[in-house]
């Protein structure tokens, strides 16, 4: 339809032409003396047309020429820019499939051009890192240090490869840099509690999981664990005092508290340091929350003296808890053992064998073993006594 629309148009336009031109009687005369040249109207249009076509193109052509070295400086900078691109590219694609050195080699092309050059040296810091190549690695980062466009992707970039490198030291210094910035996302607290781990900063690896587990990042095994370790370094190291110890458990959130692998630990430590009594409320107020045999060991642990009335209200806590949680060995083993310290013998007996009826551990066979025969062997039962340090030596070598 467009080219019979121009069809039509240029056969009106010559009709026209030829019409103007045939009813032309125009003549137009140049004298220059001794010179008279006469043409007419319709010749001298078409004459000065050709003149306009032929000084058009000439000046076409001169400009052409003129700006010759400016369109092949053009095109080799769009070749050179499609080259790089390729090349980022094509690094891109072999980063992820793992090829690090064919990724390294094109991310070197990628880099001829600058707008390509700060990433494509994160892509080469990456491949090279893979490659185990930290001079080169450093290298490529070096080049990206004073883009400040890639100072959080430079940033990040370093932390992770540093953590992957079990190098702490240097990766809490890129994240002290992105806090610095400002920058607290997801990500980065991720890489930081990473670095933190392995610096064994374990306050500041707690901080950084209760922040994580508010925006839902962390899966809740992960959360658990992380703390477990936190708190198992914490409470274990041995450089505590008991005012130390009291100081370090007063900052323990509630919630934490309850969990049965801090509360083992922490009455463990407490215990360690002769602090019973806050040992036994750890404990109990654990076992409140969540009943869990491992925390039932460390109430154990915590017995009062002898003829106390601490002492004789723990047998009464764990006769009711084992009302609650019958056939539980380690409870049984831990009343049987509360009985002894008190001397009652008969009931110390009767829970020590039930912890032996129930037990699946060897742990507790044999420290019911143990139990037994120091309980017949106070009572001058020598032979029975005697059975019983048999049986728990087999356990031990079991």
């Amino acid at each position: 339809m467009r080219l019979l629309l121009w069809l039509v148009a240029l056969m009106a336009t010559a009709i026209g032409i030829a019409v103007t031109a045939r009813f032309n009687p125009g003549n137009v005369v140049f004298f220059y003396p001794p010179h008279r040249i006469d043409l007419s109207l319709n010749l001298f249009v078409v004459l000065a047309a050709l003149l306009f076509l032929v000084l058009y193109l000439l000046a076409r052509a001169v400009r052409a020429t003129l700006g010759m070295p400016e369109r092949v400086a053009e095109y080799r900078l769009r070749k050179r820019e499609r080259e790089a691109n390729r090349g980022l590219r094509e690094a891109l694609k072999a980063l992820f499939e793992g090829r690090f050195g064919h990724a390294e080699k094109a991310a070197k092309r990628a880099a001829e051009l600058p707008d390509n050059a700060g990433l494509a040296a994160l892509i080469g810091a990456r491949a090279a890192h893979r490659m185990r190549e930290p001079a080169r690695r450093d290298a490529w980062l070096a080049g990206t240090v004073h883009d400040q466009s890639l100072k959080t992707a430079r940033l990040m970039t370093v932390t992770e490869l540093l953590v992957d490198e079990h190098k702490p030291e240097g990766a809490l210094e890129a994240v002290l840099e992105l806090n610095a910035s400002g920058q607290r996302h997801i990500h980065a607290l991720q890489w930081a509690m990473k670095a933190n781990q392995q610096a064994r900063n374990w306050p500041e690896v707690l901080r950084l999981v209760r922040t994580l587990d508010k925006r839902n990042a962390l899966h809740p095994a992960l959360s658990n664990r992380l703390r477990e370790m936190a708190y198992e370094a914490l409470l274990s190291e041995g450089g505590h005092d008991a005012e130390s110890l009291r100081r370090l458990w007063s900052t323990v959130p509630n919630a934490d508290r309850c969990k049965p692998y801090i509360a083992a630990r922490a009455a463990t430590a407490f215990n360690a340091r002769g602090l019973h009594d806050e040992a036994r409320v750890i404990v109990e107020d654990a076992l409140k929350a969540e009943w869990d045999e491992r925390v039932v060991r460390a109430y154990r642990e915590a017995a009062g003296p002898e003829g106390s009335a601490t002492l004789l209200a723990q047998i009464e806590k764990c006769e009711a808890w084992l009302r609650a949680h019958p056939g539980d060995a380690e409870l049984a083993l831990t009343l049987g053992a509360l009985c002894l310290r008190q001397k009652l013998w008969g009931k110390a007996q009767r829970y020590l064998e039930q912890a032996l009826l129930d037990a699946s551990n060897p742990d507790h066979v044999r420290e019911a073993h143990l139990k037994l025969a120091q309980l017949h062997e106070a009572l001058g039962q020598q032979e029975e006594a005697n059975r019983h340090f048999r049986q728990c030596a087999l356990a031990a070598v079991l």
